[in-house]
C-alpha cells in the first residue's frame, strides 16, 4: 500500500498525525482520494476553502500535485478529506482501490486520541464573560492588556482544575 511522507498546503507543510491515500472506483469514474488525521488548527484554517493547492510526497519518492477539493465531514477527529477526479490511473496501479459500494475505507483515526493532538496544537477560542466582582478588581481589570488577562486567566483556570482534578 502508497505510503504519504509528506502534505503541503499552498506550499505550507501540515504535520499529519496519519493519513491514506486511495482510488475510489466508481460508475463515473476514478477519485483520488486523501484523508489526513492533523490538528484542529489547521481544519479551522481551510474549512471554509473549495479548492487547495495540494503536494503530496509518497514515501517511494512520488510527487502528487493537483487542486483537490475538500469534503466537509463532521464527528471524530479533525481531518482533512481531500479528493480530485483522475482521468488517468495508470500511475496508480499500487494504490488502494475502493469500489464505492464498499463499506471499508481506511480508517486513518485509528491509535490517535484528540488529546495527542491537541499536546502538539492546541486550539484557542474567543470567549465573552459576564462577571460581578468589587469595583476594585474591575477597575484592575480594566486597565490590562488583553494578552495579559487572557494569560492571568488561563493560568488560574489551569491552577484550578488541577488542584481539583486530583482530588
Amino acid at each position: 500500500m502508497v505510503k504519504v511522507q509528506e502534505i503541503k498546503i499552498d506550499g505550507e507543510g501540515l504535520h499529519v498525525f496519519n493519513s491514506a491515500i486511495y482510488i475510489i472506483e466508481s460508475s463515473t469514474g476514478y477519485t483520488l482520494q486523501l484523508d489526513a488525521v492533523v490538528s484542529e488548527v489547521v481544519v479551522l484554517k481551510y474549512q471554509n476553502e473549495e479548492t487547495l493547492l495540494v503536494e503530496i510526497e509518497l514515501q517511494d519518492g512520488r510527487q502528487i500535485t493537483s487542486f483537490m477539493h475538500l469534503k466537509r465531514l463532521s464527528g471524530g477527529l479533525p481531518q482533512l478529506n481531500l479528493f480530485c477526479e483522475l482521468n488517468d490511473i495508470d500511475d496508480f496501479h499500487d494504490f488502494l482501490m475502493i469500489n464505492e459500494n464498499d463499506s471499508s475505507y481506511p480508517n486513518v483515526e485509528d491509535g490517535i486520541t484528540l488529546e495527542e493532538i491537541r499536546k502538539y496544537e492546541m486550539p484557542s477560542e474567543k470567549i465573552t464573560l459576564k462577571l460581578k466582582l468589587p469595583i476594585e478588581q474591575t477597575e484592575w481589570l480594566s486597565e490590562q492588556k488583553t494578552g495579559d488577562l487572557s494569560n492571568i486567566i488561563k493560568e488560574a483556570i489551569y491552577d484550578y482544575w488541577r488542584k481539583y482534578e486530583m482530588k
